[in-house]
């Protein structure tokens, strides 16, 4: 028993270095097409979006409280977003009956996209890390202009999460004049 508890240890202090990801695309690439699921299982393409400012960001897991503050930051802002013509989506590994869950319990109504198989996460450089049986994607947004070329990314967004939202607001009138 004793050595079961020492190699379980083990394997936690070695499951949480993130996934050997590509880097994070940067700003003046084409943002990749993508198709997932929403929280109602309806399928979501960025492509439906072009025309609009696209703001994608990733997270690491629903009902968790960093996600639960920038989810009802996003959804403070809604508005001005709309206003700016931009949309917000949110990508994490959880599934759609987890997001589900998630927007009924935080009254979200902006999308949430589940990629489980990280092919959107992969796609766009995000990191995965590995806790046992869990997986998360690291806190990331991507500024997606209405042609469909990245302008900008915030690869850390844990450093200030609380203005996050208020930021990429900011980004888009910038970059939007």
């Amino acid at each position: 028993m004793k050595k079961f508890a020492i190699l379980v240890a083990a394997l936690c202090c070695l499951a949480v270095a993130p996934a050997f990801a590509a880097d994070p695309l940067q700003p003046g690439a084409m943002a990749p097409g993508f198709t997932l699921p929403s929280q109602s299982n309806t399928p979501i393409s960025l492509s439906q979006y072009r025309g609009k400012w696209v703001v994608l960001y990733f997270y690491p897991k629903d009902m968790t409280p960093g996600c639960t503050l920038e989810a009802h930051n996003f959804q403070r802002d809604l508005s001005k977003f709309t206003a700016a013509h931009a949309v917000i989506l949110g990508v994490s590994l959880d599934t759609p009956q987890s997001h589900a869950t998630f927007c009924t319990k935080e009254s979200l109504t902006f999308k949430l996209l589940a990629d489980p198989n990280h092919k959107v996460v992969d796609a766009y450089g995000v990191p995965v890390h590995h806790y046992g049986i869990i997986n998360i994607a690291s806190r990331q947004t991507f500024l997606i202009n209405p042609e469909g070329k990245i302008v900008k990314v915030w690869p850390d967004v844990d450093k200030d999460l609380k203005d996050h939202s208020t930021q990429v607001l900011a980004a888009i009138r910038e970059d939007g004049k």
